[in-house]
Order: structure tokens, then sequence, then C-alpha cells
């Protein structure tokens, strides 16, 4: 039996099937003394319907082209390459949104956690090579650069204006200059006013994406968390059953001798009283003589 024939089985096969399949061929490695292949396979955890759909896509051409394109994203978000950043994050959605379209009976929250996925295919070369290999477990989030996520591009740096050459005598400005120069002023500092509030409102909306990729990262560490609670809980279930069925055998066998043995005491009984009813017999005939 070998580790990674069970993983193709398991997570290309029925997930409601999942736990049944794997507890059976952890015991078919167990009994072939292969204790180390059965903690393995017993470690392998149920896929979420997400992670299946996923999973069943893990040849697919669109989901091979995504895993390609974090490598270019990452390429031209080193370079600054903004032209190339946009193109490559346009081709990233459509690819998104075609694998999405292709599974129409979706859920809405299935949906997204598809969606999540995808995008941490993108950015994560480990989410990227499980998904490859057809073996999600659960929902994967991004944790990469921001750019890979928010669809930021990075801009190139806006030059300083260049500062005016102040008049060589204020006296000899007339009064349309004096205006023009007034109005030019105030729409630098209502620009830099103007550009002082985007700065603020960018670092609120990064501050707030990263506040809530880092509650997904917590969500996710706690489901992880759940995920190992419930393979416990499994084995301790399993252990129980196997536990409560040697007792059936042995009550069923303790049932069978009580039945054998009041069978052996009604007939031993019946021999009793019939010798006890000659000893009579004899007993009445002795005293006639």
């Amino acid at each position: 039996m070998d580790f990674d024939e069970v993983a193709d089985e398991l997570y290309g096969g029925d997930p409601a099937e999942f736990v049944s399949v794997r507890n059976q061929r952890a015991k078919e490695a167990k009994a072939a003394g292969d204790p180390a292949l059965a903690e393995r396979i017993r470690a392998l955890r149920k896929p979420t319907l997400a992670a299946s759909i996923l999973n069943r896509r893990a040849g697919s051409p669109e989901l091979a082209e995504l895993a390609d394109l974090g490598d270019d994203l990452r390429k031209a978000h080193s370079a600054l390459a903004g032209a190339d950043l946009r193109n490559l994050a346009r081709r990233r959605q459509e690819l998104v949104n075609r694998i999405l379209r292709d599974e129409p009976s979706m859920s809405e929250p299935v949906a997204r956690e598809v969606e999540a996925t995808l995008e941490a295919v993108v950015a994560d070369p480990e989410v990227a090579a499980l998904a490859l290999a057809g073996r999600l477990s659960s929902r994967a989030d991004s944790t990469g650069d921001q750019w890979l996520t928010s669809g930021f591009v990075p801009q190139p740096k806006r030059k300083p204006a260049p500062e005016r050459e102040k008049p060589a005598t204020v006296s000899h400005l007339d009064d349309r200059r004096k205006a023009k120069q007034k109005a030019a002023e105030k729409a630098e500092e209502e620009r830099i006013a103007k550009s002082r509030e985007e700065a603020e409102r960018e670092q609120k909306r990064v501050a707030e994406f990263n506040r809530l990729r880092r509650e997904a990262a917590e969500l996710a560490k706690a489901c992880k968390q759940a995920e190992i609670d419930v393979s416990r809980a499994e084995r301790r279930a399993e252990k129980a059953t196997e536990k409560a069925n040697e007792l059936r055998r042995r009550l069923a066998d303790a049932e069978l001798e009580e039945e054998t043995a009041n069978g052996e005491t009604a007939a031993a009984q019946t021999v009793l009283d019939d010798l006890r009813a000659e000893a009579q017999r004899i007993d009445e005939a002795l005293e006639q003589f």
C-alpha cells in the first residue's frame, strides 16, 4: 500500500465516504505491519465541500495557469511593473470567475470559500502545490503581499512641483498677477490637502484590510485546531466502539453459558425428582413386609 495512492483515492473520492475509507485503509496498513503508514493515513483530514470542488479540478488548465500567474505577479511586483501587474491581475480575475461559473450549484458561502482559496493559490506557492496535487482539505487564505488580494498596483512616485521663482520686485506685480498667484497657491494647498486625505483613507483601508486578514488567519488556526480535536474524538469513538463490541461479544457468550447451565440444571432436577420418587416407592414396598 502506497501513501500517495491512498491520498489520491481519498481526496479524489466522495467526501461523504472519506472518514470510513480513510479508517479502513489505516486498518489495512496496520494489519500489513506498517503502523507508521497507518498513522499518516489516519492523520489525513476530511476536505470541506469547497476543497473537494477544487481537488476535482486538480488537472484543469485554469488551475495550472493560476499557479503560474502567482510567479509572474511576484516578479512584476518586484520590478514595480504597474502595467504588467494590471494585466496579470485582470487575467487572474478572469480565471477565478471562469472556475466559479463552472460550478453554478455552489451556495454563496461555499463560493466565497472557493474564491478565497483560488486567491491563495496565486499568492502562496505552497497552497498552489496542494491545489495542483488535489490535496486541499480546508479553506486556504492568502497570506502574501497586499497587492495580491486587494488589487493594489504600485504607482510611480509623483515628482514634487517645481518651486516658483520669486519675482524680482514685488512692487511691480499688478493686481491681476497677484490674484493669479494667490489662486495657484490656493489650488496647490487644496491639492496637498486632498492628497493628504486620500493618503489617510488609504492607510485606514490598509489597516482594516490587515485587521481582517489577521482575523481570517486566526479563524483558520481555530479551524485547524478544531480539525485536530475532531480527529482525536474520532479515534476515541473508534476505540469506544471496539470496546463496546468486545463487551457485547462477551455478554453474548455469557448469556449462552447461562442458557446452557439452566438447561443442565433443569435436566439434573428432573433426574433428582425421578430418583426421589423411585426411592419413596421402594420405601413403601419395604414397609409392607
